[in-house]
C-alpha cells in the first residue's frame, strides 16, 4: 500500500490483490489473452499447498517462478512477445524444470537472454537474475545471449548505487530487430549465440558462460593453500575466543546463583 501510495495512486479501486497462480490454468479463455507481458515475477519462494494442482501434471511443482513462466506461455496471444526476469535456478534447473523449458522452446522463439550480473537486486536477495525476451508461435532455433556488465569502477549494486537504465544503452545499440531475425547481431566480448541443438544435447540447460571469458580454474594451489590456513588459524582463534567468553560468562553466573 505504500509502495502504491509513493507513486501517486491513493485510491487502488482498479488495483485487485489476488494470488494470479490460484485460478486453474485452463480457465484462462482466449479473450483474456494479451500481445506484450513485462513482469518481474515473485521467485526464490514456495506456493501454498494445492496451487501446483491448477497446473498441468508434468508443469507441477510449488516454485513461483516456474509456474509463472507456464502461465505467461499460456496467456500470449500467437505472435504476443514477452519479456521476465528470471532466476538462474530456472536455467540450469533439472526436473520440471526442464520440462517447462523444453515447452517454452517448443512453443516460442526465445531469441535472447541478457545475464545480469550479482547484487541487481540487493538488498532484498542475492539470487543472480536473467532478462529472458521471446515471441509465441515459432519454435526457437537459436538462443543470443548478452552478458551485462558492471558499469566502470563497480563491482556490485546496492541501494544507494542500483543498476541504471542508461546501463543498457549497449544492449540498445546491439539489439537490431526481431522482424529480420536479428540480423545487425554480431558476436563480441558480451554477446554469443547458442544453437537449439547445443541447448538439447544439454538437456535444455540454459545457464550457457561466456565463451570469450573462459573459466581459469580453480586457481593457484601456491596461493590458495596458504589462504586456506590462514582461513583455518582464523576460525580456530575465532572458537577460542568463543569458548572463553562462554566460560566466563558460565563462572559469572554460578557465582551469582551461589
Amino acid at each position: 500500500m505504500t509502495n502504491l501510495l509513493l507513486h501517486g495512486i491513493d485510491v487502488p479501486s482498479n488495483v485487485r490483490h489476488d494470488n494470479t497462480l490460484a485460478r486453474p490454468l485452463r480457465d484462462w479463455g482466449p479473450k483474456e489473452r494479451v500481445d506484450v507481458i513485462v513482469t518481474n515475477p515473485p521467485f526464490g519462494g514456495m506456493e501454498e499447498d494445492g496451487i501446483e494442482s491448477n497446473y498441468p501434471a508434468e508443469f507441477r511443482t510449488r516454485e513461483t517462478a516456474d509456474l509463472f513462466l507456464v502461465l505467461l506461455m499460456k496467456l500470449l496471444k500467437p505472435g504476443g512477445r514477452a519479456g521476465l526476469v528470471l532466476p538462474d535456478g530456472t536455467l540450469f534447473g533439472e526436473g520440471v524444470k526442464t520440462r517447462i523449458k523444453e515447452a517454452l522452446l517448443t512453443e516460442c522463439n526465445l531469441h535472447t537472454i541478457v545475464r545480469l550480473p550479482n547484487g541487481v537486486f540487493n538488498p532484498y536477495t542475492a539470487i543472480r537474475t536473467n532478462l529472458l525476451f521471446f515471441t509465441k508461435g515459432a519454435p526457437t532455433t537459436h538462443v543470443w545471449y548478452y552478458e551485462h556488465p558492471y558499469p566502470p569502477g563497480a563491482k556490485s549494486y546496492n541501494k544507494g548505487k542500483p543498476i541504471r537504465i542508461e546501463e543498457f544503452e549497449a544492449e540498445r545499440a546491439w539489439w537490431g530487430d526481431e522482424k529480420d531475425g536479428f540480423k545487425s547481431r554480431v558476436e563480441n566480448e558480451q554477446a554469443w549465440r547458442v544453437s537449439i541443438d547445443q541447448i538439447k544435447a544439454g538437456n535444455f540447460n540454459l545457464d550457457l558462460k561466456n565463451p570469450h571469458h573462459p573459466d581459469t580454474g580453480p586457481g593457484d594451489v601456491d596461493h590458495l593453500l596458504p589462504e586456506y590456513e590462514k582461513l583455518l588459524a582464523q576460525i580456530a582463534a575465532t572458537r577460542a575466543a568463543l569458548k572463553q567468553e562462554l566460560h566466563h560468562a558460565l563462572t559469572a553466573t554460578a557465582g551469582t546463583a551461589e
